[in-house]
């Protein structure tokens, strides 16, 4: 009998995932920012002083990765793409293409597991036949729970519950695939205990397991109990030991899918030959992300000495209040007689110039590894940074300037468009399976469809169409039907629409004449 991943005596997460959890956790914590409060104390203290220009810097660098793992995700999805299934307009399977597209948000979600799958390596969209509107609560407090429809739902699933299992002798291919997380459930006997309105709450946690094979869906639930935290790679892992197996509740534990595709696509957002497991845009950064960390402490550390001088002056000035030779300061002050030096503040030489170089360089470091040209963002953080990106105004030049970016949002589309693809012709062949015999339902062929991408650098139209005008010698290289759909981002029924207002114009404003009379 085949071995599962979960089962009782197991422990809770795998080993052998425990490793990749780590890294999905400490990315998550450098895109989330460590240190906010430095900028803003800083802020506060530089802005009246000949440093206040570097504020700029001081903000990018503390939000540094959330602006570079963003700007791939800007790129990729800021003009939407267009989904085709070959068999034309108002065809049954493209009006079901276009619906599973706008009904998941499919740009949407593409945006955001782009940006996730920066900072962890690994994003997973899961697709189901199932009822949209979730009306649990509605039952469980007695109401009657509306009518709701089925329908074909593609969503992200974290990443942290889902743990593959390779099929044998490979390292990229899957035979199943487990989502499976920790359910705390309040019930009398738990280990945790905590005070709701004056009255004791339990709880206890189980482990639930959706487990993806060709075919089916397999539902399961053990007890669990805890065994303890995981420190070994740089951030607490709570681990679980998976105890006997209950009922998971269901009418039916096997759930077919009539489709020898698993419901759950893997989007690496980098990928390597010899493992699964995605490369994130952070893990590389960490050391050099680590030193921009510390000169922010390190420039935080010496605007605060600045900010609290010592003072030294003659023996009587005091602090007595009483005496009309009284200094207020917060600092600290150094009497010296009167035959020494004048009064003065005691200044230290933090070296801020040299720390802010230092800072400079580090970004430079982080923006080259990253494949990102510091002008991308509007603006750069030297004088001699790459220019700032604005003195190149034909498509080429600004395609050539973007050409570092642009081949990292290909790299990252690559593996977006073959699981979008992928979970998008799943979704039909779940809805035509579970409709089988419905009446009224008008079943179709799944078709796998074709996704348009734009790069996200803006098009000169004119600049195109003179380069078709002359490659053609004059003729027309794009139906109005092409053109609107790619102008204006619209569907292909939205086109037509389009196209027959446009026709309707015409002839209110031309009327409609018999060719002969222009003959007599």
């Amino acid at each position: 009998m085949a071995t599962k991943l979960f089962e009782t005596g197991a422990i809770y997460p795998p080993p052998s995932h425990i490793p990749r959890l780590a890294r999905y956790k400490r990315g998550r914590t450098i895109f989330d920012g460590r240190h906010p409060e430095i900028y803003d104390r800083a802020s506060s203290l530089l802005k009246d002083t000949p440093h206040a220009a570097q504020l700029k810097t001081l903000f990018i660098a503390v939000n540094l990765m959330d602006i570079l793992l963003t700007k791939p995700a800007d790129l990729l999805t800021g003009e939407p793409p267009t989904f085709e299934a070959g068999t034309g307009a108002g065809s049954r399977e493209q009006e079901r293409l276009d619906s599973i597209v706008e009904e998941n948000d499919i740009t949407l979600m593409t945006h955001e597991l782009v940006i996730g799958g920066g900072y962890r390596g690994d994003s997973f969209i899961k697709v189901r036949y199932d009822t949209r509107a979730d009306v649990s609560e509605t039952e469980a407090l007695g109401l009657a729970a509306p009518e709701t429809t089925l329908e074909p739902i593609i969503e992200s699933v974290r990443a942290d519950i889902v743990f593959p299992e390779l099929s044998t002798g490979s390292r990229k291919k899957f035979k199943a695939i487990n989502a499976a997380w920790v359910d705390w459930v309040e019930e009398p006997g738990g280990k945790v205990v905590r005070w709701l309105y004056g009255k004791a709450a339990s709880y206890v946690p189980y482990l639930v397991v959706e487990r993806y094979i060709p075919g089916y869906i397999l539902h399961e639930r053990y007890e669990l109990s805890e065994a303890g935290v995981n420190n070994d790679w740089g951030v607490p892992i709570s681990t679980y030991l998976i105890g006997d197996k209950v009922a998971t509740g269901r009418e039916e534990d096997i759930e077919a899918t009539g489709t020898d595709q698993l419901l759950i696509h893997h989007i690496p957002y980098k990928s390597v030959d010899d493992r699964w497991e995605g490369i994130n845009g952070v893990e590389k950064l960490e050391s050099v992300l680590s030193a921009i960390n510390e000169r922010l402490a390190q420039i935080d550390y010496i605007l605060w000495k600045h900010s609290d001088p010592w003072m030294y002056g003659p023996e009587d000035i005091g602090d007595d209040d009483g005496t009309d030779n009284t200094i207020r300061s917060v600092g600290r002050y150094i009497p010296v007689g009167k035959e020494d030096a004048t009064p003065g503040y005691m200044t230290w030489e933090g070296q801020l110039t040299s720390a802010f170089t230092e800072l400079d360089i580090l970004l430079g470091l982080v923006y080259q590894m990253s494949e990102t040209p510091q002008w991308l963002f509007g603006t750069t953080l030297a004088s001699d940074k790459g220019g700032t990106g604005t003195s190149h105004t034909d498509s080429g030049a600004i395609k050539a300037r973007f050409m570092p970016i642009l081949a990292k949002v290909n790299r990252i589309r690559a593996h977006v468009d073959r699981a979008l693809r992928d979970a998008i012709w799943t979704a039909m062949q779940l809805e035509n399976y579970a409709n089988e015999g419905v009446s009224g339902f008008e079943k179709y062929d799944p078709i796998y469809p074709r996704i348009k991408w734009r790069d996200g650098v803006p098009i000169d139209e004119k600049e195109a169409a003179e380069v078709a005008q002359i490659r053609t010698g004059g003729k027309p290289t794009i139906s109005v039907h092409d053109a609107i759909k790619t102008l204006d981002g619209v569907d292909d029924a939205m086109a037509e629409e389009i196209i027959v207002r446009i026709d309707a114009d015409e002839s209110r404003t031309l009327g409609t004449v018999d060719s002969a009379v222009f003959n007599e």
